[in-house]
């Protein structure tokens, strides 16, 4: 298998630090020729979590070329294993509790695509004007919705992430794995964006295809209901050069 490209990727990313917070806890990257896209969100409530978010992404900016989405997929398991012991000796030296972050990383190889990630920031698929969240939160209210407590009793009070990078001493990334279609949207975004925005929004916005202008009009809607957190969007289209568009539609 090779991970010579199926596809041209063309990809915006946005982050604001929103209206209440004063400091930018955030971290992205998106490097559509090597296929690879990460957003990371530093833990709220602990020290230097824009530190821990920013050793996230530049421990995975170090992945080597991949040769096959397995070989991707464990090269990233490898760094992020790696930059979860950094931070957990970080936090012993400044004398922290915690140094953490979540993370969600979005992997092309070829036609192939993998969602990685570890706590509450998303990864979003829009196909033919269709939403799929494609992660699942590690959060106590995705843990009490799962057991069939509803959703607004879930929420209250019940907003930690039970998974992150440099949390504990075993790090635990969650996996999963698509093909990527023709005209495929991903988004990858801090819980900055998916907590204040309505799904019919997120949708809305990413299914014009354009995405400077979903990433523009996805943070506009983070701070307009609110902004009360940083909020970050990686947004990612998949187009198939080798189909003859003006086939299909004459009047391209």
């Amino acid at each position: 298998m090779s991970c010579d490209a199926a596809f041209l990727w063309t990809s915006v990313a946005q982050t604001d630090v929103g209206r209440v917070r004063s400091r930018n806890e955030d971290a992205w990257l998106a490097q559509p020729q090597r296929g690879l896209w990460i957003v990371a969100d530093g833990m709220g409530g602990h020290a230097f979590g824009d530190v821990a978010s920013r050793a996230v992404v530049e421990a995975l900016d170090q992945l080597p070329p991949p040769a096959s989405l397995p070989r991707f997929i464990d090269a990233a398991r490898d760094k992020l294993a790696q930059v979860n012991g950094a931070l957990r000796a970080e936090a012993r030296t400044r004398h922290v509790p915690v140094m953490g972050s979540t993370v969600a990383v979005l992997l092309a190889c070829g036609m192939e695509m993998a969602c990685l990630w570890a706590g509450d920031s998303r990864i979003y698929l829009c196909r033919q004007g269709r939403l799929q969240q494609l992660t699942r939160d590690h959060s106590q209210t995705a843990a009490l919705q799962a057991r069939g407590v509803d959703a607004a009793t879930a929420a209250v009070g019940a907003n930690m992430i039970t998974r992150a990078v440099g949390a504990s001493d075993t790090l635990d990334v969650e996996v999963t794995t698509l093909s990527a279609h023709d005209g495929d949207v991903f988004l990858l975004c801090s819980d900055g964006l998916s907590n204040p925005v309505p799904e019919d929004d997120i949708r809305a916005a990413l299914a014009s295809g354009d995405c400077a202008h979903a990433a523009q009009t996805l943070v506009g809607l983070a701070l307009a209901n609110g902004g009360r957190d940083n909020v970050t969007v990686v947004v990612v289209r998949a187009s198939d050069t080798s189909i003859d568009k003006t086939l299909l539609n004459p009047a391209l």
